[in-house]
């Protein structure tokens, strides 16, 4: 005879069903353990979905909320943050206001001695204005990115400094500040450098006056040493019409930005006459993400991409979440009669939700883990297409966010079979009188629709930005940037231009070689002071201007649309000017060549015309743009070279480099290299798009896979009946994948407009654009729908091909 207890024990390991009292606490706790693993591996095809997607989810959310807010970061590591301020130059032109980050080199010292709101102000030349210079040990010598700034530089940003004090260590004109990093490349150690010499460009000597830490990652523009401003202000050409320094200003405590606004607009004015310049000041952690200007007026920068992606981020988990909750739900349904056993032999409530909502938290943190995981895995591979320094633990907040998320994420899953199922009666259940609610039903499609609407959105946008950088890639820029090379000249190669461009034509592999003002995408200023018979007064034009000498046009492959191009037979080119088309219709002239015009104060006449090029991004429009001869101001060497052999022709450079300037440092580099540079942001979009997209539709079929075998295992009765009365197989496959067909549709139908709007916007911050193709949007649609046919239709093939008597017996 079996006794009670005997009874009561076959009960507990039959039900999973613990009498609630405190002894029995820990008992009940792994006993539901036990029973939420059963379940794991009862239905381990929905446990493995759940896990892939919500774990893929998460991961993609984790990579790009480190990358979101390495870009918050950016420039906002100073203790006044609030109080330091970029001043801007608003250029008012006929074309309209053109908001520049320069001002003139005079500025700071002014502003601090006229404007009592000022506590600090500070004039530098930062490193991505000018090239890389070279310094040296007097044995050893390297290339490194300069800093020019002037004495209270660290006043305002107080980066710690590893030797020397903060306050005088650039108060003295011979004076240099190197990074630990740049510091050990020359010296091999940090300490014990204080008044040690430095050659700078091979003629001058510096005195250490200072090591300062590493700057952070989160510094946009980079440094390896500093330099005293004095050093730019001598070097250079620095007065109130000539922006080539940018200024920084910390307000005093209290101080009132508007207002200072509005006491600066009109400072250049008095200080030179015919200026059509006015100030202004953006935060300078601000700079970095809102940088574009419209007329004046802040509009947008990378916090356009920041929020792309962060919207990104919440749908890919949407996405996976809407998987999780949807397959919890379905598969929930399966389990009711277990819910009505357990209810009959005296199951509670509180017992079942905490069963249920048990099983989706633990699924919840092992997506989490393996989350966690994968991010480690990938990071240094995100790092690489997105060129930052993340790391997955530098921000444990980061880690708790996404662990209260995923927190969250379980409890929504698993409420309903947690509150819902748990509610019912028993008797109603195990008498078979229950059916889903149409409610239910129709929630779980449109979650359905909504996942795949994402996918198709990130599927068109993956294509949009593929053919704009593929239109950007092989559009005539109006210049041949293959097999051409730059450097810039210093040292004695610059002192003997005319001797070392001699001997650089006569090399083996070299086409042809110039003198210029840096390349065509890079280095070149920009002037108004241009001026023409009929221009009207109240014009204010800005033209782009280069240096360059005798054999650049030939060299860059610019073509001529009228006149010629600098020759060594005409003496007097050293007066001439080439325009290119766009300044020609700018100044209305309508036979150019041989026209007088003023530049700079200086009598010059038109000797041509070329066609017009991009020497800006395709996200500008064409601007009028000239050239003159001064050959003794060009900073850089451009030179074209055959085809073959361009590592032969490139070392022989750089040989003849050193001959002619012993102790130098020759870092020459592709224009085609400058040409994808000017384009990176885009091209990561496009890399993070197709990555992102692929996740997004990988998630989005897992969770249609789950569904689709749910809808077959539940009318698998219906198909072997349908079967046995000689339904054929082609029939079956229909009748599964219609329903899931019908939800991709309507997800099309949302999804593309919704997609169309989102590209033409991108599309119109570019000048130079392509037009959006209906097959875009058909290619978008059909991959979309091939993939859930090829999703849904693996199950369907499954169910068409099982033998009905299997189902029928039971």
């Amino acid at each position: 005879m079996i006794s009670e207890s005997a009874m009561v024990a076959g009960l507990i390991a039959g039900t999973g069903i613990v009498p609630i009292d405190s002894t029995n606490i820990s008992l009940m706790f792994r006993h539901s353990l036990l029973l939420i693993f059963r379940n794991f591996k009862k239905f381990r095809t929905t446990f493995l979905i759940n896990l892939i997607g919500l774990s893929s989810g998460l991961a993609c959310a984790m990579l790009i909320c480190l990358w979101v807010m390495d870009e918050w970061r950016m420039d906002k590591n100073f203790p006044h943050d609030a109080r330091i301020l970029h001043v801007l130059g608003n250029h008012h032109q006929t074309a309209g206001i053109k908001t520049s980050l320069h001002t003139p080199g005079v500025l700071a010292e002014a502003l601090k001695q006229d404007f009592p709101e000022v506590e600090y102000a500070v004039a530098t030349r930062p490193p991505g204005t000018m090239p890389k210079f070279t310094i040296g040990t007097g044995t050893e010598s390297f290339k490194a990115r300069h800093l020019f700034a002037s004495q209270d530089y660290f006043r305002i940003f107080p980066f710690p400094l590893a030797d020397g004090n903060p306050e005088k260590a650039l108060s003295g004109k011979e004076s240099i500040l190197l990074s630990e990093s740049m510091a050990r490349k020359m010296f091999h150690t940090t300490e014990g450098l204080i008044g040690k010499p430095v050659t700078w460009q091979q003629k001058r000597q510096f005195t250490i006056s200072g090591i300062f830490r590493d700057l952070p990652p989160n510094v946009s523009e980079p440094y390896d040493y500093i330099l005293s401003y004095d050093i730019f202000l001598k070097e250079f050409n620095v007065h109130w019409d000539n922006h080539n320094a940018m200024t920084f200003v910390m307000l005093k405590p209290g101080a009132d930005v508007g207002a200072f606004n509005k006491k600066i607009a009109d400072y250049i004015n008095t200080k030179i006459d015919f200026t059509s310049v006015k100030l202004s000041t953006q935060r300078h952690s601000e700079n970095y993400l809102y940088g574009n200007f419209t007329n004046g007026v802040q509009d947008g920068g990378r916090i356009e991409y920041v929020r792309l992606f962060s919207l990104v981020a919440i749908f890919i988990l949407l996405i996976a979440s809407i998987n999780f909750m949807n397959l919890s739900t379905a598969r929930a349904s399966r389990r009711m009669k277990e819910v009505g056993v357990k209810k009959a032999i005296g199951a509670g409530k509180g017992s079942l939700i905490f069963q249920y909502l048990g099983e989706s938290v633990l699924i919840s943190f092992i997506s989490f883990i393996v989350a966690l995981a994968a991010v480690y895995l990938l990071l240094p591979f995100f790092n690489t297409v997105t060129a930052k320094q993340l790391t997955l633990f530098a921000d444990m907040r980061l880690i708790g966010f996404f662990a209260v998320l995923t927190l969250a994420t379980g409890l929504l899953a698993g409420s309903y079979p947690a509150l819902y199922l748990s509610g019912f009666r028993p008797v109603a259940i195990l008498k078979g009188n229950f059916t889903s609610s149409l409610r239910e039903l129709w929630v779980r499609k449109g979650l359905v629709v909504f996942q795949f609407s994402i996918s198709i959105v990130l599927i068109l946008a993956v294509i949009v930005v593929f053919m704009q950088l593929r239109y950007v890639q092989n559009k005539n820029m109006g210049y041949d940037r293959e097999n051409v090379v730059y450097f810039f000249k210093e040292g004695p190669m610059k002192e003997e231009s005319r001797l070392f461009m001699q001997r650089l034509r006569e090399l083996p592999g070299v086409v042809n070689a110039s003198n210029a003002t840096g390349n065509v995408t890079t280095h070149w200023g920009t002037t108004t002071g241009v001026e023409w018979p009929g221009k009207d007064k109240d014009a204010n034009i800005e033209f782009g201007c280069q240096s360059i000498d005798v054999g650049f046009i030939e060299t860059m492959g610019l073509q001529m649309a009228q006149g010629r191009s600098y020759s060594a037979d005409f003496p007097s080119d050293s007066s001439g000017l080439i325009i290119n088309e766009a300044a020609v219709a700018v100044m209305g002239l309508s036979d150019p060549v041989g026209k007088e015009v003023t530049f700079w104060g200086d009598k010059c006449k038109i000797i041509g015309v070329v066609k017009n090029f991009h020497f800006k991004s395709v996200h500008k429009a064409m601007s009028p743009w000239l050239y003159y001869f001064r050959p003794d101001q060009a900073s850089a060497v451009v030179a074209r070279l055959r085809p073959e052999n361009t590592k032969e022709t490139v070392a022989r450079i750089e040989s003849l480099i050193r001959e002619m300037n012993p102790g130098s440092v020759p870092e020459l580099k592709f224009m085609d290299e400058d040409f994808q540079a000017v384009y990176q942001t885009e091209s990561r979009v496009g890399v993070l798009s197709r990555y992102f997209a692929g996740i997004a539709i990988l998630i989005s079929c897992l969770g249609l896979f789950g569904l689709a075998a749910f809808s077959a295992e539940r009318r698998m009765k219906e198909i072997s009946i349908r079967k046995v009365l000689g339904g054929s197989g082609a029939h079956i496959i229909y009748l599964l994948s219609a329903d899931f067909t019908k939800l991709v549709l309507v997800a099309i139908c949302v999804a593309l407009p919704i997609g169309y709007w989102i590209a033409s916007n991108w599309l119109d911050t570019f000048a130079y654009r392509i037009e959006l193709q209906w097959w875009y949007f058909v290619v978008a649609g059909m991959f979309a729908l091939a993939i859930a046919w090829l999703t849904v239709g693996s199950q369907a093939v499954k169910a068409a091909r099982t033998n009905p008597v299997r189902h029928l017996k039971d």
